[in-house]
């Protein structure tokens, strides 16, 4: 079994989660979500994070406005919908009953090194 492609499917199954999560905040700009995992240790790159925020999109989870900025080009800034906000409680509900499941599992798992 390849570990790193068991990390990269962990990583993928939370990714959405944790862009959506970072958004339902308040608007945010795509440099910023980039920074807030790269500061969680959750490192996501360019060509993955925009593919996924037009999908959302796409899907009517999210919504985007531009704003000028002081440095360059107008800039765009994602929000959540109004399916984004209930897409996200039903997918926070999940997470949290997974979080606790798993958690239940692997108190149990001793692992001999």
């Amino acid at each position: 079994m390849d570990l790193e492609n068991s990390k990269a499917q962990l990583k993928k199954g939370v990714l959405e989660y944790c862009i959506l999560s970072i958004i339902s905040r308040g608007e945010a700009y795509a440099s910023d979500i980039l920074e807030e995992m790269k500061g969680s240790r959750l490192i996501v790159v360019e060509g993955t994070l925009y593919p996924l925020l037009s999908r959302l999109k796409n899907d009517g989870l999210l919504s985007y406005n531009w704003k000028e900025s002081k440095s360059g080009p107008p800039r765009k800034y994602y929000q959540l919908t109004e399916e984004g906000k209930l897409f996200m409680a039903e997918l926070s509900q999940t997470w949290n009953d997974m979080v606790i499941a798993v958690t239940h599992i692997i108190e149990k798992t001793t692992i001999n090194i």
